[in-house]
């Protein structure tokens, strides 16, 4: 751990918007986690304008809890906008993704950061078993399998945000809503080495899902086609070395 004017190891960036009761159980994981790595850390909670008392229960858990920051936002902007916040905020070099619905699990960190060595700089989660009912593990194959068409990457799980990225890869990361879907694919566009792992998903036990069929899918179809202009007019993130 750290106080608040030094640099870290490791940054957990945690978009929050009304998980007012996932937000205590998920940090005494993630504390419990991080501490096992031997590296120092900091997590990030990025307040999305909750309209419950998501706000109150992380200036709670701040006061015993020196590793614990938030950031919030002025407008509700979704996750993608929060993940970038994150990124904005974030000191160490190591940048963990996480979601704060607790069906991330933290017990995985160990896996992500072991893959993230030599010349990878991104590591992204697989759910090896969706804990999601049909309709949405139906809408999640069939938006991966255009988006992977569409943009010519191969992703096999996009809609798994769980992730550890180096932070140097994430200073040109085109920002806008449903960036956080693709971006395994845009570091690849960027010359960046992006590779998939598998993690575990667990079921929601406490407070409702943010995304359904409405607001996934088709939004993400739609934004593939802006992802094939990207694309072809890419320029790589890593062209400039010491």
């Amino acid at each position: 751990m750290t106080d608040s004017a030094s640099n870290v190891d490791l940054s957990v960036v945690m978009p929050v918007f009304n998980e007012e009761d996932n937000l205590g159980p998920l940090v005494n994981e993630l504390e419990g986690v991080l501490k096992t790595t031997g590296r120092s850390f900091e997590v990030i909670c990025v307040n999305d304008c909750s309209t419950d008392n998501s706000l109150a229960v992380i200036q709670e858990l701040q006061k015993t809890r020196p590793y614990l920051r938030v950031v919030n936002h002025r407008v509700n902007s979704g996750e993608s906008a929060a993940g970038a916040t994150g990124f904005e905020n974030a000191r160490g070099e190591i940048v963990i993704t996480i979601d704060a619905d607790q069906q991330n699990d933290p017990a995985d960190i160990p896996a992500l950061l072991d893959a993230l060595k030599d010349d990878v700089d991104a590591v992204c989660g697989v759910r090896r078993k969706r804990e999601d009912d049909w309709v949405r593990r139906l809408s999640s194959r069939v938006a991966n399998g255009f988006r992977n068409w569409m943009t010519g990457d191969r992703i096999a799980d996009a809609g798994c945000t769980y992730r550890a990225l180096r932070r140097s890869a994430l200073h040109e990361v085109p920002v806008f809503n449903g960036m956080h879907r693709f971006l395994p694919t845009l570091l690849r566009l960027q010359g960046y080495k992006a590779v998939e792992i598998l993690v575990n998903h667990r079921p929601r036990t406490r407070g409702t899902s943010k995304y359904g069929v409405g607001n996934r899918m088709w939004r993400g179809i739609v934004d593939c086609f802006a992802m094939r202009w990207f694309r072809a007019r890419s320029v790589r993130g890593d062209r400039a070395r010491p």
